[in-house]
């Protein structure tokens, strides 16, 4: 009973140790973008390299983990019922905008998912979740479609995926040439095609 009841606290207490690691990797990669080794992350926030890979295996790890986290933090940030597919990424665009070293980490893990023999983590996250976004703003389209909103001839599998790679597209540019690039005015125009239901 003694030793179920030690292992317990040291489960909650490495628990509390790596949720604390990557509130603090947030913050860092939020300030200073994700140009750094796992080890000069662990010197950036005061945590040992050995420490770092007790709690992540590698670098791909933490990076998949601080954006499932903030990811985690963002979609408890305000109701979205109602609200169209583009208006869905608008906000989150919106947000972005405070943290730039977070869409740059977003870059980096999409580029990363690409060579996936060399970053296979990071390449099943990004993956699913393209896949898990495309079904949930799908489901947007087809709300609207069924409230007379968005036409009914329009492919709502095929509306998402233009309304990723809109966003996408958009922020990367953004992140590029902040001045030029507004990324809620271009979005608008995609809103136009994809309305939120009326009344809402």
């Amino acid at each position: 009973m003694g030793n179920d009841g030690t292992a317990g606290r040291s489960y909650r207490k490495a628990a509390v140790r790596r949720a604390e690691i990557l509130s603090q990797a947030i913050a860092l990669f939020a300030e200073r973008g994700v140009d750094a080794s796992l080890r000069a992350i662990g010197a950036a926030i005061g945590v040992s390299h050995a420490a770092l890979r007790y709690y992540f295996s590698s670098r791909d790890e933490l990076l998949v983990e601080v954006y499932r986290a903030h990811e985690q933090v963002e979609h408890g940030a305000a109701p979205q019922d109602g609200v169209s597919a583009v208006r869905l990424m608008e906000r989150s665009a919106e947000r972005n905008r405070t943290i730039p070293g977070l869409v740059e980490l977003y870059a980096t893990l999409t580029t990363d998912a690409l060579q996936a023999e060399q970053h296979p983590l990071t390449h099943e996250f990004v993956r699913d979740r393209f896949r898990l976004l495309r079904s949930h703003l799908a489901e947007r389209v087809r709300a609207g479609q069924r409230a007379g909103a968005i036409a009914a001839d329009i492919d709502p599998d095929d509306a998402a995926s233009l309304v990723i790679a809109a966003s996408d597209g958009l922020q990367l540019q953004w992140l590029l040439d902040p001045e030029a690039v507004d990324v809620r005015r271009a979005l608008a125009l995609l809103e136009r095609l994809l309305p939120s239901p009326p009344g809402t």
